[in-house]
This record gives structure tokens, sequence and C-alpha cells, in this order.
């Protein structure tokens, strides 16, 4: 463990907790400023109080002591606003990625997961019993080429094809072409699992992710929404069909043998998906505006060659090398933005990169500032 320990600091890699100390954000998940909008923290409470929920905890796994009344309010919300048959929360994204990837693949199936999904994804096909392989980021054909391939030294005589991408890319911010994946997917009867983790709060009609906002809910097997990011509280929940939330009832590890979220939490939830559509597109139109003014701002400072092409919140400005994507956002930070340099293991290594969110709250002169920085000290 201390060598380990001691390699990182050497290769200048180590990580450590540092408290936010309120400069301008450009780093956190928090697209739409709903993790501190106190009429969301209000409305919360009124909810609480309305409802006579007075818990400070849940006592238990949902399977034991833990399944209160707010879970029975929120899941059938939560199937209605993704337009899904059903929804079962988990405590996180990365419990439920685990739960879902660890359970449903069984002995003999097959799973083909983008090369650039999310460790939680990775974490939970690493635990399943079924082969896995990995494809080329975005690119269907190497997927086709792969499950081709594949299926003919599969030796199961019966075998399940699960393939699993994301809509939006945690640290790339682009996204796939799902109608195309979705099209072969059913053609094939192979099993998609998206995880929608950055798209919810923004894609969407009301926020409900790229899923829905093309169509193709009744499409996909299983899809994965987070609420810590756009929807800025806690947890997740898996939408899919009536079996399969009853399967990871009974079988998702990570579902299973947890305590179930606070009260509070689910209320918190709750009121962020009715708060979401009572303000129906405001605040994700301020959003899309900032992300096409900052768009036009790298352009202006000729910084196009160094940002991955993203129509999203999430906006990477590749700067190769540990030391240098360092030294770059130091001297951000330094100017009073909140901003964090992504290294290899989390990117691969000659990819390291500053990884800026975009938020509604961020001004246009704040954006304006970093890029014009950025340009400065690139």
């Amino acid at each position: 463990m201390l060598k380990i320990l001691a390699s990182r600091r050497k290769e200048d890699t180590f990580r450590q907790l540092n408290a936010n100390d309120g400069s301008i954000d450009f780093l956190s998940n928090d697209y739409l400023g709903f993790a501190t909008n106190e009429t969301l923290f209000s409305k919360t409470f009124q909810l609480l109080l309305k409802e006579s929920v007075a818990s400070n905890g849940s006592g238990g796994s949902r399977l034991l002591s833990g399944n209160h009344k707010l879970y029975t309010i929120l899941e059938p919300i939560l199937a209605t606003f993704y337009k899904a048959n059903s929804a079962l929360v988990f405590n996180s994204g990365y419990d439920a990625n685990m739960g879902i990837f660890s359970a449903v693949p069984q002995r003999g199936d097959l799973i083909f997961y983008d090369e650039l999904v999310h460790a939680s994804i990775r974490e939970g096909i690493r635990m399943s019993n079924a082969k896995s392989y990995s494809f080329l980021h975005n690119d269907l054909t190497n997927l086709k080429e792969k499950i081709d391939l594949n299926l003919v030294r599969n030796e199961s005589e019966e075998c399940t094809v699960y393939i699993a991408t994301e809509s939006v890319f945690s640290m790339d911010g682009d996204t796939p072409d799902l109608k195309a994946m979705v099209k072969y997917t059913k053609t094939k009867g192979y099993n998609l699992i998206v995880d929608e983790a950055h798209a919810v709060g923004f894609l969407g009609k009301n926020g409900e992710g790229l899923i829905p906002e093309l169509g193709l809910e009744t499409d996909v097997f299983a899809r994965t929404v987070t609420f810590g990011k756009g929807f800025g509280c806690h947890g997740a929940a898996i939408l899919g069909s009536n079996d399969l939330k009853d399967f990871l009832v009974n079988f998702a590890k990570p579902f299973i043998y947890t305590t179930a979220l606070t009260p509070h939490t689910l209320a918190t939830i709750i009121t962020a998906h009715s708060y979401m559509q009572e303000l129906g597109k405001e605040p994700k139109a301020k959003l899309k505006e900032n992300v096409e003014f900052f768009k036009k701002q790298v352009t202006a400072h000729n910084l196009d060659a160094f940002f991955i092409p993203s129509n999203t919140a999430i906006q990477g400005c590749i700067i190769p090398g540990t030391k240098k994507a360092k030294q770059v956002a130091k001297k951000l930070i330094d100017k009073g933005f909140n901003i964090k340099a992504i290294l290899s293991p989390t990117v691969p290594e000659g990819q390291e990169r500053l990884r800026i969110c975009l938020h509604s709250f961020n001004s246009k002169e704040e954006i304006g500032l970093l890029v014009k920085l950025l340009s400065s000290f690139i």
C-alpha cells in the first residue's frame, strides 16, 4: 500500500480532498444550480411536513425496515417523469451501475462496453459472470465487429448480448449516435443499457435525458439516471421493465445490502423533479445559451484544436501531460476559478485535461474571462 502511494506522489498524481473555497464554479456537476437553490430547499422541508415525516434516517435496508412511504411516492413519479415502465431507486449512480451489471448478465452472456464508460460500469462488469469486451469510443462499426467475432467464439448455447454506453460521456461531454445504435440492437435482439447521468436535467423536454428526447425510451433495455448532477441532490434510479425491477430487488447486492436513503434525500428528489416541471425550459435554456457562448469564445480565441467537440455542459480542454495540465489549472485557480486538472488514470495517459463544467448560473463575463485566461496560459 505505502509503495503504491509513494508511486502516486512521485508521478504527481496523488489525490487529496480540498474544501470548496467559494471561487467561481466551473467544476461541479450542479449544472442548473439546484444544489444551492433556496426555493428547492424550502419546498423539500414543506413536503416533509406535509407527509408528517420527521425521521433523520431510514433505519435499515429497503428489504428490512428502510422502505418508508416516500419511496412509494417517489418511484412512480420517476417512472412517469422519465417515461419508463418502472423505476428502482439506488443510493448512488455508482451503486446503480454496480447493481445492474453485476446481477443481470449471466454466465455465458456477453457484455460489450464503450472504452470510455464510467468506472462504476466497469466495476459492475468486472463482478459479473459474463464475458466482457470493450469497443472503440462511439464507434458502431467496431462494436459490430467485436460482437460478430466473439459470438462465433462464445461456447454457450444460450447467450444474451448486453451493450453499455452513456448518452453524455462524463469526461468528454460527447454523445454516441443512439438512434443508429438502437436500430442495430433492435434488429439483432441485443439489450442496450444507457447511462444518462450527465444528460438528465439538461436534455429532454423537461430534463428527462437524451433517450426520451430522441423518442427511444421503449427501445432500450435499461437506463441509469442520477440525481446528484442536474437535479442537485443525491441518489439514482434504474429505469426499465417491471421484471427488471423485480430482478434487481432480488439479486442486486448494492441494493439489497445497503441502508436506504434518508427521508430528506427522497423528499429532495421528489421536489427537484416537480420543481423542474414548474420552471419549464428556463434553466435549461440558460445553460444551453451559456454552452453556445462558451463555444463561440473558444473559437474566437483560436482554441478549438484543444477542445473535444461537445454541445453539452461538459467541455474538455486537452492539455497532455500531468505537469502541464496541473500548471494551467493552478493558474486559473489563482485567478479565482474553481477548476481541476483531470489526470491519468481517470483519463488515458496523454489525454490529461481541464474538465470545464458550465452552469446556468455562470455569467457571460465569467465565461469570457475564463476562456481569455485559458488562451494566455496554454
